[in-house]
């Protein structure tokens, strides 16, 4: 019988697993589908301290961050430290951009020429803001080579993918597994790293979790013979957008670069529940947002797009820790469009709890009883 039962096969039930295996716990993921098959599958890899406002989300991020680089030097999958530059169209812009950036106490560096960090900018913007700690990683390789080193290095780790969580097994009062669409599976606790699916597998233990799809597309270039884009560079009104309660859609240019030679290109939010309906008029805005920040691009095709889904959750902090509603069971979801970037922090915090220690940042901020009060 397993220590820990992870529901999700993502970058966070991967970090959740390895971590937990660190720790000595022996451990059972469980996903309906393959290894990174949901948003995991779907995300862009970003690893951000920039869009992050100053608390307990910039506190996870920036130790996050530090882990990504640690799991970097010891596993191997692509993983680029290439800094992030927020550019401003006008001097107020910039101005909100340097106070953020002030405020949020991380390493940073104010420029007006913003061709220093990229050449290929459009020449009309007033000056940015780079981070040199923002990085990307690929997600998909990533979540799949964190589980097979936990496998290597640690033992004591199945994966378990095409097995569906049906409900989960009780007894007074507290969890002691899950039923699956291959039986049922006692172990000693459950943690819930569904992603956007997380609300739905809490139901399952009788808990609320407020967890909504947001939607999000991506343009994806052929390959460059030269790179043309060097760092992820984003406008302001993407952090605007990141921060939104608006259901609407809502766009703004982000562009980088890719280790194989293609650009990827967003980002736009929306919810529209599970509608993977391609979208032309997203697309077109997307791509004419970022011809607008690098013309360059113009003479560049666009050879795919795909969409994913944002496990939105209403306050844009994830859910992270143990349910006081249901003993036995914990939560690693809601991270909306950040929780790759932020699934090792996730993962250590949540085995430091699993194995009796004090876990290193305080968890009451992203608590999973918090909603109680909103239904």
């Amino acid at each position: 019988m397993p220590d820990v039962i992870v529901v999700g096969a993502g970058v966070v039930g991967a970090a959740t697993a390895y971590y937990a295996a660190e720790a000595g716990l022996d451990v059972t993921v469980v996903d309906r589908g393959p290894v990174a098959g949901g948003t995991t599958g779907a995300g862009e890899g970003n690893v951000l301290v920039s869009d992050k406002e100053p608390g307990p989300e910039l506190d996870l991020a920036l130790l996050s961050n530090e882990l990504w680089r640690s799991l970097a030097g010891r596993i191997d999958f692509e993983f680029e430290a290439k800094g992030g530059l927020v550019v401003a169209e006008t001097p107020a812009i910039l101005e909100q951009l340097v106070e953020l950036a002030a405020k949020q106490g991380v390493e940073h560096e104010v420029t007006r020429d913003v061709s220093g960090y990229e050449p290929h900018l459009t020449p009309d913007l007033v000056g940015g803001v780079f981070y040199p700690q923002d990085a990307q990683v690929q997600p998909m390789l990533a979540a799949a080579r964190l589980l097979s080193a936990a496998r290597e290095r640690f033992g004591g780790v199945r994966l378990r993918t095409g097995v569906t969580v049906t409900g989960f097994l009780t007894r007074d009062g507290a969890v002691t597994g899950v039923r699956t669409s291959a039986g049922d599976i006692l172990g000693g606790a459950v943690v819930n790293a569904a992603g956007t699916w997380g609300g739905s597998v809490a139901e399952l233990a009788g808990v609320h979790l407020p967890i909504l799809p947001r939607r999000g597309f991506i343009l994806v270039t052929e390959p460059l013979r030269e790179p043309l884009i060097r760092h992820k560079v984003y406008t302001a009104a993407y952090v605007t957008n990141v921060a939104s309660d608006s259901a609407e859609l809502e766009t703004s240019a982000v562009v980088e670069g890719t280790a194989a030679g293609s650009v990827l290109i967003g980002a736009s939010r929306e919810r529209v529940g599970f509608d993977r309906t391609p979208s032309t008029t997203v697309l077109r805005r997307l791509a004419a947002q970022a011809t607008a920040l690098f013309p360059v691009l113009r003479d560049v095709r666009v050879i795919r797009t795909y969409c994913g889904f944002r496990p939105y959750c209403p306050d844009h902090l994830p859910v992270i820790g143990a349910d006081p509603r249901m003993p036995g069971l914990y939560h690693a979801c809601g991270h909306e469009g950040a929780g790759i970037g932020l699934a090792p922090a996730t993962g250590r915090l949540l085995a430091q709890l699993l194995s009796g220690e004090r876990p290193s940042l305080d968890l009451g901020p992203f608590r999973p009883d918090r909603f109680e009060g909103d239904r």
